[in-house]
């Protein structure tokens, strides 16, 4: 589908926009779809309008390409870091992280309506960021041989979003200050094997997505303590209780305090984690 047609059928309707980028497979035309709602929000010419007037397909979500095959996260194979094809498999699950990430932005966008303006853009601008991060990895990936669906790879972060798509506190609580901010504690202790290896382009790529996703996370921090707010309930609170009740992965320390204090999360929340997570 040319970006004319799509143009055509949801013209700067931001949230349409989000489900049309959503939908579509192939990688470099999500991306450009997305810098194209991107480029709506600098130039100010969008307006957000609730797509359900239009045929939404839930069967056609999440757009992404035939592969790479889906398997169980411990069917996923490591190699030693000291090969190319070790470097490739940890640069692919990293990628594969990363494209789920632009699609998880994009369907905060689209699904969940009757939010502030600024939420939406807000996700608009985390799936413009995930969406540079993936081809950075991804042609990082080129670099060594290989491409992206050269590798299997696992489901984790989709199926959370999944899950929780019938509730925006839970999408907050779940997928951005949970399944995301695991990769604030996880990126430096990443960053270290690739600084052994001494792939310094990894190294510098690691670092953009790191701040980057800080910022991400934050967002996530921001729209779940309003909702929380909205919703009069505790955020700690509230937050054990959904991760029990959608059976959300269990945190593990050792954690990044500096980065989730800059992605918003509270002393007292942190205190929460390391007493019962460490």
């Amino acid at each position: 589908m040319t970006m004319s047609l799509h143009q055509n059928f949801a013209k700067d309707n931001l949230r349409l926009l989000a489900y049309q980028a959503l939908i579509e497979i192939e990688p470099l035309s999500k991306k450009a779809l997305v810098e194209y709602i991107v480029s709506c929000v600098i130039r100010e010419q969008f307006f957000i309008q609730d797509p359900s007037i239009h045929q939404i397909q839930e069967s056609l979500i999440p757009g992404r390409p035939p592969e790479p095959q889906l398997v169980n996260p411990l069917s996923v194979k490591k190699r030693s870091m000291n090969t190319n094809e070790g470097r490739a498999i940890a640069i692919h699950a990293l990628a594969h992280i990363e494209f789920n990430a632009v699609n998880l932005a994009l369907d905060a966008v689209w699904r969940f309506s009757n939010m502030p303006e600024q939420y939406y853009l807000d996700w608009i601008k985390v799936a413009g960021e995930e969406a540079k991060h993936f081809f950075m990895l991804k042609n990082h990936l080129n670099s060594l041989g290989y491409d992206y669906g050269n590798f299997p790879a696992h489901d984790s972060l989709w199926e959370m979003v999944e899950k929780t798509k019938g509730d925006i506190l839970a999408r907050m609580a779940l997928v951005p200050r949970t399944m995301e901010a695991r990769g604030l504690d996880a990126v430096p202790l990443i960053r270290a094997r690739f600084l052994q290896a001494k792939d310094a382009e990894m190294v510098e790529i690691l670092d953009v997505i790191l701040r980057d996703e800080i910022g991400h996370v934050e967002i996530g921090n921001r729209w779940f303590n309003f909702l929380c707010k909205e919703r009069e309930v505790d955020p700690i609170i509230i937050f054990n209780s959904l991760s029990q009740q959608y059976n959300a992965p269990h945190l593990r320390g050792p954690f990044n305090i500096e980065a989730r204090k800059q992605a918003g999360f509270t002393d007292a929340e942190i205190d929460f984690l390391q007493d019962n997570y460490s």
